[in-house]
């Protein structure tokens, strides 16, 4: 078998094994969200990202945390806004 493709395998089982947890570590973060280890690094020190610390040396974060705090600042389409303004307008209108 391909060098390549044996790579490729044991990437996607990774990332299936990854898919599975619930804590991740540092690294497993870092993959999961795509964010650099510096830039996280950054975030975990000014408490921007929600993470925990249990023994004071590694970090660890709860997926179901992180993906509300990477879906914290939801931005709706404009079709969302024009049917939200269409109910609006109805809803109020004037018998």
């Amino acid at each position: 078998m391909d060098n390549f493709l044996i790579l490729e395998r044991l990437d996607r089982l990774e990332r299936l094994l990854t898919a599975n947890k619930e804590v991740l570590t540092f690294e497993e973060t870092c993959d999961y969200t795509g964010i650099s280890r510096s830039y996280l690094y950054k975030l975990t020190a000014s408490g921007n990202i929600p993470h925990s610390k249990p023994n004071g040396k590694m970090l660890f974060f709860e997926k179901a945390r992180l993906n509300a705090w990477l879906l914290r600042n939801d931005r709706k389409s404009t079709s969302e806004i024009e049917t939200e303004a269409l109910n609006h307008i109805f809803k109020n209108r004037r018998r």
